[in-house]
């Protein structure tokens, strides 16, 4: 299995940002325009670009439709986005806008009759992402804990189609400190799916242990911080990890 990495664009009121932690007062900007660069981690050599509608999981509605049609649109590589999607009429607005993949994360916890409908319909177009602390899912935008285990809540959606998860450690993320590959790992074997890992990566040899796994169903990693601050350099890391990445067809 190919290991790709992911560029993060984390958009909030029009710009590139960064949380810590998933914390909103705790936010510092990369850039004024995430269409340029999204741009520019394309010219480095990325082979998908990973979108978040920081304000949409706020809000629970997609609250950056326009900004990211224009990037799916002015990118030649898949992106896939998540943040705010929580309806059929927001999932094939942005399939129909050029998103490649999109990611359901509190609606797969809060409506299960939906996500099952909507994995049966649109199959490897949806990717579930797994917010986690401890072990646990949060939702709306990383602002509530619920007692649902990721790996139970990932074992039911795998049964109802889910083939792509993306885990993030919410403690790890925009921290630097690594990601949890033990969990991450653990994830992908419990459910025989793919496993996107998300929060913490923070130097190319967090990537190499990651892709290392990747036999084992672990078939990436987003990275953010480090890129924003030069702890990775993408082309760097992309050349080191002979990454394959493929488009959603």
């Amino acid at each position: 299995m190919s290991f790709t990495i992911y560029p993060a664009i984390d958009i909030r009121g029009g710009k590139c940002v960064r949380l810590f932690q998933g914390d909103y007062a705790q936010e510092t900007v990369y850039g004024e325009s995430p269409a340029a660069v999204a741009k520019e981690w394309e010219a480095k050599g990325a082979t998908w670009i990973h979108l978040v509608d920081l304000d949409g999981a706020k809000e629970g509605k997609p609250a950056n439709f326009e900004l990211i049609r224009t990037i799916a649109k002015e990118v030649t590589v898949p992106v896939q986005v998540g943040g705010g999607i929580r309806t059929e009429q927001d999932i094939a607005a942005y399939l129909e806008a050029g998103v490649a993949r999109v990611i359901l994360g509190t609606a797969a916890i809060e409506d299960r009759p939906f996500t099952e409908k909507v994995l049966g319909q649109y199959g490897g177009r949806i990717a579930v992402g797994l917010d986690c602390r401890g072990g646990y899912v949060a939702t709306r935008g990383w602002l509530t804990t619920t007692d649902v285990k990721a790996v139970d809540l990932a074992n039911e959606l795998a049964a109802y189609g889910a083939e792509t998860f993306i885990y993030t450690d919410i403690a790890r993320d925009g921290t630097m400190t690594g990601p949890n590959i033990t969990e991450i790992v653990e994830l992908a074997k419990a459910t025989g799916k793919q496993v996107i890992a998300s929060g913490g990566v923070s130097a190319t040899s967090d990537l190499e242990a990651l892709a290392a796994s990747a036999a084992e169903g672990v078939s990436g990693a987003i990275v953010g911080k480090a890129l924003y601050t030069g702890a990775i350099d993408l082309t760097s890391a992309l050349r080191l990890i002979g990454e394959r990445g493929s488009h959603v067809g």
